[in-house]
């Protein structure tokens, strides 16, 4: 249990500083196509185009931010086969805190008093949820589980990203909730993947589950970026920590056999709910009316050379 709770804080910090450095060069990508007064950095409904979010994707910054969140991946994976899903997908959804935090230094966001109320409440819910867990169940599921996920992936992230383009500017929070319940699909697709525990590669790429991990992980990617390019990073991150916490905790509970410590189920829920409402509320305070949020300009970022 520490063992795990240890690694998906450690992956939490790689997903929220990620965030950050990937909204800068986000947002360093936007000014120097506004610069040039590029034509194809939107789409006609507004949002960025795929080019303007591949230009954003070779900045520094966030190919960093890329790296860590590859990082963050690999020890979430561990985490979601060590903890419940619904304590370990919670956790890791901790970087909203991190994110929030990071923020404020790399790009010059003031936070209102409602949002750090609203973290306080997630912090807060991550101690219940800590103290309430049990231990997680098997990973064996019916084999039709697995072709479930790998359908309702496609579904999700496929109609996902036709309407984010379709919506334009407006879609950041869609975008971000979209990109947390592809990352909550990696979540559940590592718990229940065969082929891992002995390691038997041809029974690995034969799971549709692998599938269901490698399009949502992708396409989660891509839709994380669009959120970061046209709204707040808080916001963004806010509506990714619901896509990535609540679903993954609800099959955790109802297939995969997790639990609560006995006497304890009523902690777990509470904490639950007050993490996502908590997280809501960041969204909320952070899109104020429904639109973008106008951050201030990030600041400039300088690779240090030693020696």
């Amino acid at each position: 249990m520490i063992i795990g709770l240890v690694t998906a804080v450690a992956a939490s910090a790689c997903y929220g500083t990620g965030s950050v450095l990937q909204a800068v060069g986000s947002r360093k990508s936007a000014r120097q196509e506004a610069a040039t007064a590029s034509s194809t950095g939107t789409t006609q409904h507004g949002g960025p185009s795929l080019s303007s979010t591949a230009k954003a994707a070779v900045t520094w910054e966030f190919m960093v931010g890329t790296v860590l969140d590859f990082i963050g991946f690999g020890l979430g994976a561990l985490a979601a086969r060590m903890l419940p899903l619904f304590l370990s997908q919670t956790v890791i959804s901790a970087n909203l805190v991190v994110t929030a935090l990071l923020s404020v230094k790399l790009l010059g966001i003031r936070l209102t008093k409602p949002e750090w109320a609203s973290i306080g409440v997630v912090c807060s819910a991550l101690v219940l949820l800590a103290t309430a867990a049990g231990h997680e169940g098997g990973g064996d599921a019916a084999r039709s589980t697995h072709w479930w996920l790998l359908v309702i992936s496609v579904v999700l992230m496929g109609g996902g990203t036709v309407a984010v383009r379709l919506m334009g500017s407006r879609a950041a929070i869609l975008a971000g909730l979209l990109s947390g319940l592809g990352f909550g699909a990696i979540g559940v697709g590592v718990r229940i993947l065969d082929g891992i525990d002995p390691f038997d590669l041809p029974t690995l790429i034969a799971d549709p589950a692998l599938y269901a991990i490698l399009i949502s992980g992708a396409v989660g990617m891509y839709l994380h970026t669009v959120a970061l390019q046209i709204g707040s990073v808080n916001g963004a991150t806010a509506a990714l920590v619901v896509g990535e916490t609540v679903l993954p905790g609800i099959i955790g509970v109802l297939l995969l056999g997790d639990s609560s410590r006995p006497g304890f189920a009523w902690v777990a829920i509470l904490g639950f709910l007050l993490a996502v409402t908590g997280a809501v509320a960041v969204a909320w305070f952070g899109e104020p009316e429904g639109a973008p949020q106008a951050e201030p300009e990030p600041k400039e970022l300088q690779p240090t050379v030693s020696g």
